[in-house]
């Protein structure tokens, strides 16, 4: 039966229930319903260009709230503004908000990239751009529900619980609570995690999005019930960002422990730090040595351990003899026990090394090491070698692939119980808290970011040190070969720093601590049940969808 109507999909396109028939406007040559394509797609791009542009520039204002730009404020704003532009949308016009808005953020977020290339920081902030255009595809899914900023802000967690693992392992560069290291919401780590925080950040952010809202709709026939409930989500965020001060940070001391960090730093920025071979272990050790000299001349304080930084040996000291007698040399001149990181090759895999960090006694030499657990995709290891490097030449350039530990690194490092993690090791939950499960007093990241130097990429880093300081309740020590080496006191605070490119050493008496946070006891629990309820909430805006339409094609039958 004919609807009347002729905007029906049958004279959209140029047909009839018969077949097609030529168009009046362009004439009986012209392919059906082309014409009528273009205008729409035409008209759809006009549509979309403001609120796409206004998504471009909010993903640059992410991208600033995090370091080294440090403007933390940004990441509510930025979320609020994802929320608004999502909001009343269909799934599909969400995701590509959500696309527009994800890929500045991590272009500006990941530029440190461009010294492998600057194909692989757009590759990459593609990648992670996806995730976030699933985000605002269930953002707008959900905008329709009851209390939608709590969904909003679930739907962020679970955003970020998958980019966490997937693929090979995830990336969590990037998530809302490294840009919040030093701001209101940073003590809330303690109770529930990285991952409460993310939910704190975008809850607050919702609720400014729901405050904007409801003034929005005061314009010319505003009512009581919209002020007021301005009024309760302007109050609510305010409420959730100064929430956090509330929380105590554990920081009280069970013992202490001298340490002295030594920083050798290296030849040259970039792909080609390493320089000769030889040159950064004997960068470390001469200034391992010098502190030694300075301590027997009463210039300085003996440490009861030392932290090299990954890397810190260029040559495997099991395979080269010279590499071996320059740490001994530099070990029993300091006379206590010295962390060194090192690249050992596998004992019997042909092509495949451990990254290592390793205890060297000045008496016994070298004992108990840990061996990185998360090999960086691309980076330490290339998945589908075989294949990949036949299509990208430059993945040549990495020989060996790293083969991953099997253990915690819980390390007794002279009186100390540290819990050394490796790197990139320091984005991901899960590792730094079964360091702690286990029995770390103490948390060491040794790091090597000399191909990232002057690029943003050590404060990033950095700024996730000071996460897990508070998280865990637990002093953090980061040794790098060129920098940013430092130290977190348990409550976040960097008490000692190294800046970049420069050779130094830091000496320190850390706090260790045995009592553990409600963060450590609940692991990864308020990541899952945020990503579970997220997920939910996007089936129920589905399904009262679905019966809306239902409802809605009863009363007009």
């Amino acid at each position: 039966m004919p609807s009347g109507s002729d905007t029906t999909e049958e004279a959209v396109s140029g047909t009839t229930p018969d077949g097609p028939v030529p168009s009046a406007r362009t004439g009986a040559t012209a392919p059906p319903g082309r014409p009528g394509r273009a205008r729409r797609l035409l008209a759809l791009v006009r549509h979309e260009a403001l609120r796409t542009g206004l998504a471009v520039v909010f993903g640059v204002a992410l991208g600033l709230a995090f370091p080294p730009y440090d403007l933390w404020p940004l990441s509510l704003v930025a979320v609020a503004a994802l929320s608004l532009l999502t909001r009343g949308r269909t799934a599909r016009q969400g995701a590509w908000t959500g696309l527009v808005f994800g890929l500045p953020f991590f272009l500006i977020l990941l530029k440190w990239l461009h010294v492998v290339g600057w194909d692989a920081v757009v590759g990459l902030s593609f990648a992670e751009a996806l995730f976030v255009a699933l985000l605002g595809a269930g953002l707008a899914l959900t905008s329709r529900l009851p209390a939608w900023p709590l969904w909003a802000a679930c739907l962020w967690g679970a955003e970020e619980w998958a980019r966490d693992r997937l693929p090979f392992g995830g990336f969590p560069w990037g998530r809302l609570a490294f840009a919040n290291t030093g701001s209101p919401f940073t003590p809330l780590a303690a109770l529930g995690g990285a991952p409460l925080v993310t939910f704190a950040v975008a809850l607050a952010g919702a609720l400014l999005a729901a405050c904007a809202a409801a003034l929005w709709g005061l314009r010319g026939n505003g009512t009581v019930r919209r002020a007021v409930a301005a009024l309760e989500a302007f109050g609510l965020a305010a409420a959730v960002t100064l929430a956090g001060l509330l929380v105590p940070v554990p920081t009280k001391a069970d013992d202490s422990v001298d340490i002295a960090v030594v920083q050798g730093n290296v030849q040259q920025a970039g792909m080609d730090f390493l320089g000769r071979p030889m040159k950064i272990l004997d960068n470390h050790a001469t200034a391992t040595e010098k502190l030694a000299a300075d301590i027997k001349a009463g210039r300085a304080k003996k440490p009861d351990l030392v932290i090299w930084p990954e890397n810190s040996s260029d040559l495997d000291p099991f395979q080269y003899p010279q590499a071996y007698d320059r740490i001994d040399e530099a070990v029993k001149a300091i006379g206590v026990p010295v962390l060194v990181g090192a690249l050992v090759d596998h004992p019997s895999k042909k092509g495949y090394v451990f990254n290592e960090g390793i205890v060297w006694d000045p008496k016994k030499g070298p004992g108990a090491s840990y061996t990185k657990q998360h090999p960086v995709p691309f980076g330490e290891y290339v998945p589908f070698r075989e294949q990949l490097s036949k299509i990208i030449t430059r993945f040549q350039r990495v020989p060996r692939d790293f083969y991953p530990g099997d253990h915690t690194g819980l390390l007794h490092v002279g009186p100390a119980k540290l819990g050394d993690v490796i790197c990139f090791e320091v984005a991901y939950d899960e590792i730094v808290h079964d360091t702690v499960g286990a029995g770390a007093r103490a948390l060491v990241i040794q790091t090597n970011n000399a191909t990232y130097g002057r690029t943003g990429q050590p404060e990033q880093q950095l700024a996730m040190s000071k996460l897990r300081a508070v998280e865990h309740g637990r002093a953090v020590v980061t040794a790098a070969t060129s920098g940013i080496s430092a130290v977190v006191a348990p409550d976040g605070r960097i008490t000692h720093r190294i800046p970049e490119f420069t050779r130094g050493v830091v000496s320190a008496r850390i706090p260790l601590r045995d009592e553990t946070t409600l963060a450590d006891r609940v692991g990864a629990a308020p990541e899952w049940a945020l990503a579970i309820v997220g997920l939910l909430s996007c089936a129920a805006a589905v399904i009262a969808g679905r019966r809306g339409r239902t409802k809605d094609e009863k009363g007009q039958q």
